[in-house]
């Protein structure tokens, strides 16, 4: 029994230490008017690599959008590119980390796509000028896209000291941008980031549906 015992105390010892261990980060992302920020990319590059996990994602298109309008995702991540709706979309890119085209088409495609290449991947319909959708892919461990409050939270990041890096869609240049330094403690950390974003000329009434993808391909191509 004193085994049994000892044995159950080691246990509990080191899931305690596991859960000490697990940090975290609750971040709120403003623009430059202290608004909450929706679809800001949050990246933290640091010593401690991530948990390994499955590589996979999905982009949806439902009401004629795509779904979710910014998808963050670890280089080598295979996204599927389901179609809710009951009308057929052809989905492509000519961006540079990845370029592709899947023909019109219902339902979901057998095959994902591989985003093998870290960049900004701008996605569009050759049916639906209106749709744009942007996939960000990323070499650093841990990263996520912020709410509609501009909030998001990665749990599980071990205690240390990170760089941090922004991304939205309206960014000047549609660059990502330097975030500075965190020290992220073993009982986690609470951070504000504010980034500077421009318009969102996407949906400017007077605008022609056709130059919305253009602009973010052209903005794109020049990163």
């Amino acid at each position: 029994m004193r085994h049994v015992f000892i044995s159950l105390l080691l246990v509990v010892t080191a899931l305690h230490g596991t859960v000490a261990n697990a940090a975290g980060l609750t971040a709120e992302v403003v623009d430059a008017q202290g608004k909450p920020l929706a679809d800001a990319v949050i990246t933290l590059h640091g010593a401690t690599p991530p948990p390994a996990g499955s590589l996979k994602a999905d982009m949806d298109q439902r009401d004629q959008q795509f779904a979710p309008y910014v998808l963050a995702v670890h280089t080598g991540t295979q996204i599927s590119f389901p179609n809710s709706d009951h009308i057929r979309h052809q989905v492509y890119s000519f961006s540079t980390p990845k370029r592709f085209e899947l023909r019109l088409y219902g339902g979901t495609p057998s095959d994902p796509v591989l985003f093998d290449k870290p960049g900004v991947v701008v996605l569009g319909c050759n049916v639906h000028d209106n749709m744009i959708g942007y996939v960000y892919v990323t070499d650093d461990g841990w990263f996520g896209v912020s709410n509609a409050k501009g909030s998001l939270t990665l749990d599980q990041v071990p205690a240390g000291h990170y760089t941090v890096t922004l991304w939205h869609p309206q960014a000047a240049d549609m660059l990502p941008l330097p975030g500075g330094d965190i020290d992220i403690p073993a009982d986690g950390l609470k951070q504000r980031f504010s980034l500077a974003v421009t318009p969102n000329a996407e949906a400017a009434p007077a605008a022609p549906p056709s130059s919305a993808f253009g602009d973010a391909f052209h903005k794109a191509a020049h990163e």
